[in-house]
């Protein structure tokens, strides 16, 4: 019994994978905060992958509502939910790998989108994807990431900017442009990184535009203990039963800057709208970027980085 509590509470180190290969990228990533691994798929996924998003754009697909989403950016939120065509990019096995070096057991998906970004898009302001995490750093990644490269990276079309090493940093420090590094890669590669690594997104001044999906994941206590969004039912919410500022604390309400959104739109229109289709056959080709009408979940964002004013 006393083994049994001593292993619950006190977590070991985790030893690095055998694999050698597996353990390079594992090393790279505690010494860099991000690794990229190349031939993680092939180029028929890729080319599979890219001609999905275009038909979930359709023909006129929508750009960022802010300069951190892009304004010359196209992104299809929720895709589990669009297709299966993305499943596979769920399940690379050296991104398992490094997930099960550096998060816990049971991890789950943070979020999971396309980014085409358009020529002429100007580089996002750095980050790092887990700047809503209020510890002090550096400190274990409490969210790790993945840039699914269906295009060549290259120098000029928006590739994924990253800052080695920044993943150890405290909190004071902040990413400064002439810091970054281009990952650039093959069409097929992964760029894998820790929550805690600065990064963005590039400036596409080539011709073309730069496909890419991102698959993140975040430790699995990253949610309350009793998921009361499935345990009550949301029509009490809707109805005004249920106080709204208790269903706000429920999750009814998504937090700074975007935290806990449905397909792009707030979780308490996304419960109105889930409700409705829950009364209809099951859509197997919804639409790629969502809308419903409703009121507006309002907050006062930079217009240069599209961030939260006074949330930095």
């Amino acid at each position: 019994m006393k083994e049994t509590i001593r292993s619950f509470y006190q977590h070991k180190h985790k030893p690095l994978p055998t694999n050698p290969t597996l353990r390079r990228y594992v090393e790279t990533v505690l010494r860099d905060g991000f690794a990229i691994i190349p031939n993680a798929f092939s180029e028929v996924d890729a080319l599979e992958a890219k001609s999905e998003i275009d038909r979930l754009h359709g023909p006129a697909p929508k750009t960022g509502r802010t300069a951190f989403d892009g304004h010359k950016t196209n992104r299809v939120f929720s895709l589990l939910a669009k297709s299966r065509a993305f499943d596979k990019f769920c399940l690379i096995p050296a991104v398992r790998a490094l997930n099960d070096f550096f998060l816990d057991d049971e991890c789950i998906f943070y979020i999971m989108e396309s980014i085409v970004i358009q020529p002429g898009e100007r580089a996002q302001v750095l980050h790092h994807d887990d700047a809503v995490v209020r510890l002090p750093r550096p400190r274990p990644a409490v969210t790790a990431a993945t840039m699914i490269c269906l295009d060549d990276y290259t120098e000029t079309n928006g590739a994924t900017r990253v800052i080695p090493g920044s993943h150890l940093w405290g909190s004071d420090r902040i990413g400064e442009d002439e810091e970054a590094r281009t990952t650039v890669c093959p069409r097929g590669s992964v760029i894998y990184f820790l929550g805690t690594t600065w990064h963005s997104g590039g400036q596409n001044r080539s011709d073309e535009p730069r496909y890419a999906l991102t698959v993140q994941y975040c430790q699995p206590y990253i949610r309350p203990l009793d998921n009361l969004m499935l345990s009550v039912d949301p029509r009490r919410v809707l109805n005004g039963e249920i106080p709204r500022e208790i269903a706000n604390m429920m999750g009814y309400r998504s937090a700074f800057p975007f935290i806990g959104y449905s397909v792009g739109i707030n979780p308490r229109k996304a419960a109105k709208r889930m409700l409705r289709r829950l009364q209809e056959p099951i859509d197997y080709f919804p639409p790629g970027f969502a809308s419903e009408e409703g009121e507006k979940e309002q907050r006062e964002l930079d217009k240069d980085t599209g961030l939260p004013k006074g949330k930095l």
